[in-house]
């Protein structure tokens, strides 16, 4: 059975967290051979932008944000056109076109995908204004935090995930705690 939501007079049939886990699955299956194809096209690893994508519009092709972003990876239509990207809502094209943005992230931030995140959530503009550094936008940093959490996850079949990250002193912390992957992800803010 899902949950019930009823705010300013609608109501929402939310599935219960293991059907959206299926869900999630079977979605990430359905994108996966071209999530695999264009990422290697691109040098940009494949789980990363799948969790990217899972973030971002939770494999909706049709999602759009409030702020105009759209797609499956929720490229804002400056962006899509800059990447060549004529229907957003073509799962084919709006990949192609945000792997090509990241892909650009990553060399401009040196691989640092946390960098590269906070870009792709705030804007440049916002790293740039905070010394090239995460902005302490809580959105952002929640953000980056969940992202790295889904790429990082590794899943045996019928077993615990286990998570692997490195901790701010760059040791590296393996645990099936996904409270620790939270905590750690992103330093403090101040």
């Amino acid at each position: 059975m899902g949950a019930v939501l009823a705010a300013a007079g609608i109501l929402l049939l939310l599935p219960a967290a293991a059907d959206a886990s299926g869900i999630s699955a079977r979605m990430k299956e359905k994108y996966n051979d071209l999530v695999e194809s264009i990422s290697l096209e691109h040098g940009v690893e494949d789980d990363f932008v799948h969790a990217v994508i899972k973030h971002e519009s939770a494999y909706n092709r049709y999602a759009v944000s409030k702020a105009g972003a759209q797609g499956l990876m929720q490229l804002m239509p400056a962006t899509a056109a800059a990447y060549g990207v004529k229907d957003v809502f073509d799962p084919k094209e709006n990949i192609q076109g945000g792997v090509k943005f990241l892909k650009d992230l990553l060399k401009i931030y040196h691989n640092d995908k946390e960098l590269a995140l906070a870009a792709y959530n705030a804007g440049q503009g916002a790293v740039k204004k905070y010394g090239g550094r995460i902005p302490n936008y809580p959105e952002t940093r929640i953000y980056i935090k969940r992202v790295m959490a889904s790429f990082r996850e590794i899943s045996i079949p019928g077993r615990t995930k286990i998570y692997e990250f490195k901790d701010a002193n760059g040791k590296t912390i393996v645990t099936n705690d996904p409270r620790l992957v939270a905590q750690f992800m992103v330093g403090d803010p101040n």
